[in-house]
């Protein structure tokens, strides 16, 4: 998804991917094979660019500081940023220095200490592996610390986080170039299936005017407090009285930022590409009053094209987007995008266009 803007930049892309079968692959002009913590294979693509940049956060960032101390090109965001995002623990170390407001969390480094502050977090609370989690991987709910024993083998830390009571999930965006400045996205809510963002509404339903701008000033706050070069998003929980507590930070476009593909004057991977070259960052307006995007998780259908095809024919508004990967049971295979009026209609058309691609039957806009 960065490569059309890429083309439309100007920018030439050279990519590092595992095998030639990836879906970024399949598209990029240039192919470097290799694995992201395979220092030769970073070190051959850095050689090639003017600018290294990520989308996803598991490149050691011992490789990445080698790379900038031999001046082979710049890394953006920079493995001192991207360590926040690679790190949930060093993440709530440093959001909690700064005064960003987190929930309580504990580090714990013995079974005894876990179920220490099990009890003081009120019996259940949420485990969470500091490194290599994601998409509900490496999280999970526990009462007792019996229910973590799997997760001692190989660690010696883990993080404890209360269980918070939240109203709803929100996701704030903002792009960063290299000389500090930034634009804001519209605050976003977002829905999660089995830890899976699943489906956003932009902007926030629940969210007046001032409250968008606050949120938007605390993602602006941590993407300069941490020196982040790039698009951030600050994952949040909004509790029922309005407060907000940071839950995760990526450094990279995001899930939670597919809306804008279609419903921003910017896409956040354009606007990704020009923070990192350090080009003018685009608007962020929305170009309508509401936006949705709902994922498309694999189901029993392989054909997504055909599927595509008809959800097409039935609602010539959607735009789909296809990534070209195998289709398993709740994979990421795809998302799709709606701009309109009413939030609640758009949703409703998203999800039958969802059923309609992905297991062949629905999708009808009655």
């Amino acid at each position: 998804m960065l490569m059309g803007p890429a083309i439309e930049l100007g920018l030439p892309v050279t990519l590092l991917a595992a095998s030639p079968d990836e879906s970024a692959a399949q598209v990029a002009p240039r192919v470097v094979i290799g694995d992201p913590d395979d220092e030769a294979a970073v070190r051959e693509l850095a050689a090639q660019v003017d600018v290294i940049t990520f989308d996803h956060e598991h490149v050691p960032g011992d490789i990445l500081r080698g790379v900038l101390a031999d001046g082979l090109c710049a890394v953006h965001p920079g493995p001192d940023a991207l360590a926040h995002a690679q790190d949930k623990l060093h993440m709530r170390e440093r959001l909690t220095a700064l005064g960003h407001p987190c929930p309580h969390w504990w580090r714990v480094t013995s079974r005894q200490e876990l179920q220490d502050a099990l009890a003081e977090a009120g019996g259940r609370a949420v485990l969470k592996t500091p490194r290599g989690g994601y998409d509900a991987h490496g999280v999970r709910i526990i009462a007792d610390a019996s229910e973590a024993e799997d997760w001692w083998e190989g660690r010696d830390t883990l993080l404890l986080e209360e269980l918070v009571p939240f109203a709803r999930e929100l996701s704030a965006q903002v792009a960063r170039r290299p000389g500090g400045e930034t634009r804001a996205y519209p605050v976003v809510r977002s829905v999660q299936r089995d830890g899976v963002a699943y489906e956003v509404v932009a902007p926030t339903p629940e969210l007046d005017d001032d409250a968008q701008r606050e949120v938007q000033q605390l993602a602006a706050c941590i993407a300069e407090d941490l020196g982040v070069v790039g698009m951030l998003a600050v994952e949040l929980f909004q509790l029922e009285d309005g407060t907000v507590l940071v839950n995760e930070l990526a450094m990279r476009p995001h899930n939670t930022g597919h809306w804008s593909m279609d419903g921003a004057v910017t896409g956040q991977f354009e606007q990704h590409l020009r923070a990192v070259a350090d080009l003018p960052l685009g608007a962020t307006d929305p170009v309508g009053p509401a936006a949705v995007m709902v994922n498309l998780l694999g189901g029993s259908r392989e054909d997504l094209a055909a599927g595509a095809l008809e959800a097409m024919a039935d609602d010539p508004a959607l735009k789909i987007h296809l990534y070209g990967k195998t289709v398993r049971p709740g994979r990421k295979v795809g998302h799709l995008n709606l701009v309109g009026e009413d939030p609640q209609d758009l949703l409703r058309r998203a999800h039958a266009a969802e059923e309609l691609i992905i297991e062949g039957n629905g999708g009808t806009r009655a």
